[in-house]
């Protein structure tokens, strides 16, 4: 009886070893950001996927109107971005990650910005409320706790060099754009040759960051707090989708709702060509006020343009 439970006692401590040493190799491979980001965020990314509004945008059911405005949220989101990215490029969390000739987007963006609105496109457009929300977190993450920032560019440019690309042909066909790029520049990186080994090295670059596993969690969490403004946005296109469909309309625009002078209201498109005029923000009220509003195109086009990072995910 001894030497049984000796035996049996030997192969019970054999078998723990090597279970350890397999959950070490495991712990070992999750430890990787790129697979922490991953899995940490794919309820974040199926819902994203499942939202009525990516559906629409990938069969081609965009205005241009509204694409104006998403380069215009895509503007003042990559300008932050890359301010911070600035502020932060000898930072040692985040330094192995600057690739300004690559990656950045503010110089491509403001060519798409002259093309539809002018060479005085300053003037004419401004931030939504949903896309300031989000600048104002970039902002805060590079001045405080810059190890972050990571969630925010990982996001961002993985999914404009692989979901982006689908937009772009889908843009370019829906709204008749020219094949020589103008009004798409944004998707155009001239310095990327190989986008799929780009994506490899980038992610290798990112993985070999030294961070300790805490670190890395709090970065997991923060992509999914990005997630988490665009899925509010989401659900609000979803609601707001068939009282578009329904809107009275005069002269191809929404008709104001009479309250205070529309040209105050920085998310009226006035005419096509003219952009959001300035003013302060239009107050919110009951939520199908805040659809029937004239402001929802604003809404809509934050909403187009964090939908290139969400298919990040799908095409990677």
């Amino acid at each position: 009886m001894s030497a049984e439970l000796e035996t049996s006692e030997g192969v019970d401590e054999s078998e723990k070893k090597s279970s350890r040493a397999s959950e070490k190799e495991n712990h070992t491979k999750m430890a990787d950001l790129s697979e922490l980001l991953k899995e940490g965020t794919k309820e974040a990314h199926d819902r994203a996927e499942n939202t009525q509004f990516v559906k629409d945008f990938l069969k081609g059911n965009i205005r241009k109107e509204l694409f104006k405005l998403a380069t215009t949220a895509l503007y003042f989101t990559y300008s932050a971005l890359e301010e911070e990215m600035e502020r932060n490029k000898d930072h040692p969390a985040f330094a192995p990650l600057y690739f300004p000739m690559e990656l950045h987007r503010k110089e491509a963006l403001t060519k798409d910005m002259e093309y539809f609105f002018g060479e005085d496109w300053e003037e004419k457009v401004r931030c939504s409320e949903a896309a300031q929300k989000y600048v104002e977190r970039i902002h805060y993450v590079g001045q405080n706790e810059p190890e972050l920032l990571v969630a925010h560019a990982y996001t961002r440019y993985m999914g404009d060099l692989s979901g982006g690309q689908v937009l772009k042909k889908v843009a370019q066909r829906a709204l008749k754009l020219p094949s020589t790029g103008e009004g798409t520049q944004f998707y155009l990186f001239e310095n990327v040759d190989n986008a799929q080994q780009f994506k490899q090295l980038y992610r290798a670059r990112m993985n070999a960051l030294d961070l300790n596993l805490k670190t890395k969690e709090r970065i997991v969490e923060e992509a999914n707090r990005a997630f988490e403004y665009n899925m509010q946005i989401f659900s609000e296109l979803d609601q707001a989708g068939s009282v578009l469909a329904r809107e009275t309309r005069e002269d191809g625009l929404p008709v104001h709702d009479g309250k205070g002078d529309v040209r105050k209201c920085p998310y009226y498109a006035a005419k096509p060509d003219r952009g959001a005029l300035e003013g302060s923000s239009c107050p919110f009220q009951t939520a199908l006020a805040v659809l029937s509003k004239p402001s929802l195109q604003f809404i809509l086009a934050a909403g187009v343009a964090l939908v290139a990072g969400f298919l990040a995910w799908y095409y990677m």
